[in-house]
C-alpha cells in the first residue's frame, strides 16, 4: 500500500509550531463549470461565510467578460458542507481582491470599458447594496485596482496593476502601476509606491510597521509568462514625515520560485503566507522560507478562518486547511 506524501512541506523547523502536530487538508467544494473561487477570500465569523470572486467568465448574451461573487456559507458537523449563493454583482464591475470592511466587504472593482473601477462598499447581508468609496485618481481612472488592506488608522491601502488592459476589457492606462493610500475622512488619495511591474497582492505586518507588496509581472493578463520578470515580495517601511506616513526602505523580501506570490496575508507572529503556484508559501518575518501547503494547480488568494483554518481559493475548488489552533491571521486574530 502506497501513501499520498503530505500535502504540508517543511523546509524549516520553526514551520512545525505553525502546522501544529495532525495539519489537515480537505476539499470543501468543486464547481466544475466555472472557476467560482479566485479572489476576494473574505471571511465572517458570525455567519461562517466566505466572499469570493470568480476569475474572468463571459457575458453569454453580450459575450463581454465579467466577474462572479459568490457568498459560501460553511456548514461544520458530521453532515457538513457548503451553500453557495450567487450575489448580484452588477455595480462592481469585474470585482477582484477584497477585505473586512465595517459591517461589510470592501471590493477591487478593476472596471471595465463601460464603467470605472474603484474602491466599492458593499454590506455583507442582503439586499447587499453597494457605495462607491473611491473611482479615481483625482479625474484619472484607475487601471484595474486589485487588492486592498485596511489600516487600523482607517486609511485604505491598495494596488493598481494593468492586468485589466492586458486582459482586453480596460482602455490604455493613464497611470503607473502603483500602490495608492486612500483616506476616507479627508477624500484624499495619494500615491505610495511605484517601480512595479504588476503590484498585486498587499498587507500589513501585525504591528502595521511593514508593508508587503506582491510583484506579479512574471505573468501577464493575455497568460504569457517570463521566468526574467518578478515573481517577487516587496517589503516596505511605514515612516512618518510632517505626520503624515511615507513607505521608506524598499526591499526584496521574498521570490516565489512557481509561479507568482498572489494574495498575502500575516499571521499574529509576523509570518508572511502568500497564495503561489504550488499553494501557500509561508515565509518567516525575517524571509526565510519556512515551509508550504502543496495545493495542485497553485493558490490565487486565501484567507484565516478560527482558529488555524484556511480557506484556499483554488479556482474550481475550494480548499480549508486546518493548522494549530494558535496559528491565527493577524487580520482578524480570531
Amino acid at each position: 500500500m502506497t501513501t499520498s506524501p503530505s500535502p504540508f512541506v517543511i523546509h524549516d523547523e520553526r514551520v512545525t509550531e505553525l502546522f501544529g502536530s495532525e495539519p489537515r487538508l480537505e476539499l470543501l467544494h468543486h464547481d466544475p463549470n466555472f472557476p467560482f473561487a479566485h479572489e476576494a477570500g473574505v471571511f465572517f465569523p458570525h455567519t461562517n461565510t466566505l466572499i469570493v470572486t470568480s476569475n474572468q467568465l463571459v457575458n453569454q448574451k453580450t459575450q463581454a467578460p465579467r466577474v462572479r461573487i459568490t457568498g459560501v456559507r460553511i456548514v461544520d458537523g458530521p453532515h457538513g458542507g457548503v451553500e453557495c449563493m450567487e450575489i448580484d454583482a452588477r455595480n462592481i464591475p469585474m470585482a477582484n481582491g477584497a477585505v473586512n470592511y465595517k459591517q461589510g466587504v470592501l471590493f477591487c472593482a478593476q472596471g471595465n470599458r463601460q464603467h470605472r473601477g474603484g474602491l466599492i462598499y458593499m454590506d455583507s447581508e442582503p439586499p447587499f447594496k453597494t457605495e462607491t468609496l473611491l473611482s479615481s485618481f483625482y479625474g484619472r481612472q484607475f487601471n484595474s485596482v486589485n487588492d486592498v488592506v485596511i489600516h487600523s488608522d482607517g486609511s485604505i491601502w491598495f494596488t493598481d496593476p494593468v492586468y485589466g488592459f492586458d486582459s482586453g476589457f480596460r482602455d490604455k492606462p493613464r497611470l503607473p502601476c502603483q500602490v495608492y493610500r486612500f483616506d476616507p475622512a479627508r477624500k484624499s488619495v495619494r500615491a505610495m509606491a511605484d517601480g512595479f511591474g504588476r503590484p498585486n497582492g498587499i498587507c500589513f505586518s501585525p504591528d502595521e510597521r511593514t508593508v508587503y507588496v506582491t510583484d506579479t509581472d512574471w505573468i501577464h493578463g493575455d497568460g504569457t509568462t517570463d521566468d526574467f520578470r518578478a515573481s517577487h515580495i516587496y517589503a516596505f517601511d511605514v515612516t512618518f514625515y510632517a505626520g503624515e506616513p511615507f513607505l521608506t526602505n524598499r526591499r526584496l523580501f521574498a521570490m516565489a520560485d512557481t509561479g507568482i506570490p498572489d494574495g498575502i496575508k500575516c499571521d499574529v507572529y509576523g509570518n508572511v503566507y502568500s497564495g503561489c503556484g504550488d499553494g501557500v508559501n509561508i515565509w518567516s518575518a525575517g524571509g526565510v522560507l519556512l515551509g508550504r501547503i502543496i495545493v495542485p494547480g497553485g493558490v490565487a488568494n486565501f484567507c484565516f478562518g478560527r482558529e488555524g483554518t484556511l480557506y484556499l481559493l483554488n479556482e474550481h475548488r475550494l480548499w480549508r486547511a486546518q493548522l494549530a489552533s494558535s496559528t491565527r491571521g493577524a487580520l482578524l486574530g480570531i
